[in-house]
């Protein structure tokens, strides 16, 4: 078990289980050195999106890690003023470019646009087909939205990124996407370090000599949830995923369960302003 372990997709493929997010992690030097520290520390998996606008150091700090591009899993995302079938395939290539590569391991449709989500996936549909993208997948999408999406959907999402976090657990949508083969993406994984004071968190830290961001991406490792937290500062990298030398009793994944209040720290897809 380590940061190269993965799970496997329903298209076949593999995805490194842990990987390092860069939402808010500035474009240029911040990013560049962000995404190259985590790759010394053994991440093989970097998360982005247009909207992060910093693709391009992303891709810069891989292309110069001496990596094997085929080693790291990439994931980009279409931007909600980007959706449609046209504009999506055109808002791609310039992921792409910016990324400075010829595929990217996984591209997501940021979030459910109405009226447009639909069309966005059938462009997703053709970019997996031309193989530009390894794997396609949707985040923020809750059980109608995919319901929706697959009436006419030719390729199952392999992946719904949500944010998810001991108080919001997402078990409604996290059973559907079991039942349908669709694995589930936490963002926010460690609730932005709100509650570490959480009397759950203190105690488990307490028995297992972590800490408790150590203890949420363990419960999510175990949970066969994908991880990405966020952090910039090579320490923290190497800290928050310090959690193969240790397990979580089943006592002890009841007692995180219990954490949960379906709590958002974000906005809920169907309250989010889409401007349509």
């Amino acid at each position: 078990m380590s940061l190269t372990s993965t799970l496997k997709l329903n298209n076949g493929k593999e995805i490194p289980a842990i990987g390092l997010g860069v939402y808010k992690v500035e474009a240029g030097d911040e990013v560049y050195q962000s995404v190259k520290s985590a790759l010394e520390v053994g991440y093989r998996h970097i998360d982005t999106a247009s909207l992060y606008g910093n693709e391009e150091g992303v891709g810069q700090a891989i292309k110069d890690s001496g990596i094997p591009r085929e080693e790291i899993f990439v994931t980009t995302k279409v931007w909600n003023d980007e959706q449609g079938y046209e504009e999506t395939k055109a808002a791609f290539q310039r992921s792409l470019d910016r990324l400075q590569m010829d595929y990217v391991d996984l591209y997501l449709v940021h979030w459910p646009v109405p009226g447009k989500f639909k069309e966005t996936y059938k462009a997703l549909e053709e970019i997996y087909r031309e193989g530009k993208a390894k794997s396609i997948g949707v985040s923020n999408f809750m059980p109608h939205h995919l319901e929706e999406l697959m009436k006419d959907a030719e390729v199952t999402p392999v992946v719904n990124q949500i944010e998810l976090h001991p108080q919001l657990q997402q078990d409604e949508t996290r059973e559907y996407c079991k039942k349908h083969g669709i694995l589930i993406e936490a963002w926010a994984p460690l609730g932005k370090a709100r509650y570490f004071d959480h009397p759950v968190l203190q105690e488990l830290s307490s028995k297992h000599g972590k800490t408790p961001a150590q203890i949420i991406v363990r419960w999510q490792y175990q949970s066969e949830i994908i991880t990405i937290p966020k952090s910039v500062h090579k320490k923290r990298q190497e800290e928050n995923v310090d959690i193969f030398d240790f397990d979580l009793s089943s006592d002890d994944m009841e007692k995180m369960a219990s954490m949960n209040i379906e709590k958002r720290i974000g906005k809920h897809p169907d309250e989010f302003d889409y401007g349509v």
